[in-house]
C-alpha cells in the first residue's frame, strides 16, 4: 500500500518567550528544517485562566499580541510559502482572529474535547482540526468528533500525546494509536514530549512512524539552555534540522512495500556479497567437472550461482582454467 510522506509539524507552543523574534528565529528553523507546518499557540490569557491561576504571571509574559500574530503570519507567507501554519485556539475570539488571518488548520487542545460551544464554532470554520485527544476517554473523543462533523468539519486528525514537562517513554502508548484509528476511523498523528536529551526523543516518533503514523508533532526552541517555556520537550534548531532529516530518511525507507525487481543498490549489494562457482583446482579443456573442481567463494565478479552446482558437476570445460577461476555460462559446454 502507498504511504504518504509523513508530515510533519514544528510546534512552536510557548517557546517564543513572549518575543517575536524568538517566534521568527524559530519559523526559520522550522522552514529551512523543511517542516510542512508550523503550530502557533495563539490566545488572550484573560479566556484562558482565572485571575487568581497561579500561571497568570507566567501567561502575561508570555502572551503575543494579535498584531504580532498577524506580523509573525505574513512572515512566514512570505518566506516559507510551502509551509502550513496551524493556530491552536482556547476561545473564540481568537477563532475569529485567526480566521482573520487565513491559517491553513487549528488545532484544539485535549482541554477543550468537551468545550462543547468551542467545538461547535470551530466545525463551522470548515477547516482542517487537530484534536488533540492525550488524557481524552474513548468516549469524549467520539463525541468530540462527532459534533466537529455535525457541524461542517470536512476534516479531523487526532493527535495522541501528552505532556508531563517532558514526558517518559513509560508514560507513552504507541499501540494505543492504531486501536484509535481502527476504532474512530480517522487519521491519527503522534505529538512528542520526549526528554530532548534522550534518544527517545527521535525513537518515540521514528517508532510510531514504522507503526504506521503519518502525522508527527515535535516541539522546537530557539535554545533550550536558557531553560523558557515549554523547554522541557523541545528541541534546539540544529536538534529539530536532525530529527527532520531522520523522518524523511524513514519516508524513502518506508515507501515501498510491493513486489518489484531488484533495484540498483540491491543488484550492486548482490553482485558484491553473492557467492560464486569457482574451480578448486586448475582444469583442462574438455574435462568432465567434478564435485572436487568446484568451490562456493565470493569472488571480484559474480558468475555462476551456486544453485547451479547440480547442474555444472557432469559437464565439460569449454577452456583451460586455474585454480580460482570463477565460472561463467562460456567456461562450460
Amino acid at each position: 500500500m502507498q504511504r504518504h510522506p509523513t508530515y510533519i509539524i514544528a510546534e512552536m507552543a510557548c517557546s517564543h518567550d513572549g518575543s517575536e523574534n524568538h517566534a521568527r528565529t524559530i519559523i526559520d528553523c522550522a522552514g529551512k528544517s523543511g517542516a510542512n507546518a508550523i503550530q502557533f499557540q495563539i490566545w488572550k490569557k484573560e479566556a484562558l485562566v482565572t485571575p487568581d491561576h497561579p500561571d497568570l504571571a507566567i501567561l502575561k509574559a508570555l502572551e503575543l499580541g494579535y498584531d504580532q500574530w498577524r506580523s509573525l503570519a505574513a512572515y512566514v507567507r512570505a518566506n516559507y510559502p510551502d509551509m502550513d501554519i496551524i493556530a491552536c485556539i482556547y476561545e473564540q475570539e481568537s477563532l475569529n482572529f485567526c480566521s482573520e488571518i487565513g491559517v491553513d488548520a487549528f488545532k484544539l487542545h485535549a482541554a477543550d474535547i468537551t468545550n462543547l460551544e468551542l467545538l461547535q464554532a470551530v466545525g463551522r470554520s470548515k477547516m482542517r482540526i487537530d484534536l488533540s485527544v492525550g488524557a481524552c476517554s474513548i468516549d469524549e473523543i467520539l463525541q468530540a468528533s462527532d459534533m466537529l462533523r455535525t457541524h461542517g468539519c470536512p476534516s479531523i486528525w487526532l493527535m495522541y500525546g501528552l505532556q508531563n514537562f517532558p514526558t517518559p517513554p513509560e508514560d507513552i502508548d504507541l499501540v494505543y494509536m492504531q486501536n484509535l484509528q481502527n476504532i474512530t476511523g480517522l487519521p491519527v498523528g503522534y505529538q512528542d514530549h520526549s526528554p530532548p536529551e534522550n534518544i527517545s526523543s527521535y525513537a518515540m516518533a521514528a517508532a510510531a512512524i514504522g507503526l504506521g503514523v503519518s502525522i508527527v508533532e515535535k516541539h522546537i526552541t530557539h535554545d533550550r539552555s536558557l531553560k523558557g517555556a515549554d523547554h522541557q520537550a523541545a528541541l534546539n534548531p540544529d536538534e529539530f534540522q536532525a530529527f527532520t532529516a531522520m523522518v524523511r530518511d524513514l519516508d524513502k525507507a518506508l515507501a515501498g512495500g510491493t513486489l518489484r525487481p531488484l533495484t540498483e543498490a540491491e543488484t550492486k549489494y548482490r553482485s558484491y556479497s553473492r557467492k560464486s562457482l569457482v574451480t578448486a583446482r586448475p582444469i583442462k579443456k574438455g574435462s568432465t567437472l567434478k564435485a572436487a573442481d568446484l568451490n562456493i567463494l565470493r569472488a571480484p565478479k559474480y558468475g555462476i550461482d551456486p544453485g547451479m552446482y547440480q547442474s555444472v558437476i557432469g559437464k565439460q570445460a569449454a577452456r583451460d582454467m586455474d585454480a580460482n577461476h570463477v565460472l561463467f555460462e562460456g567456461d562450460i559446454e
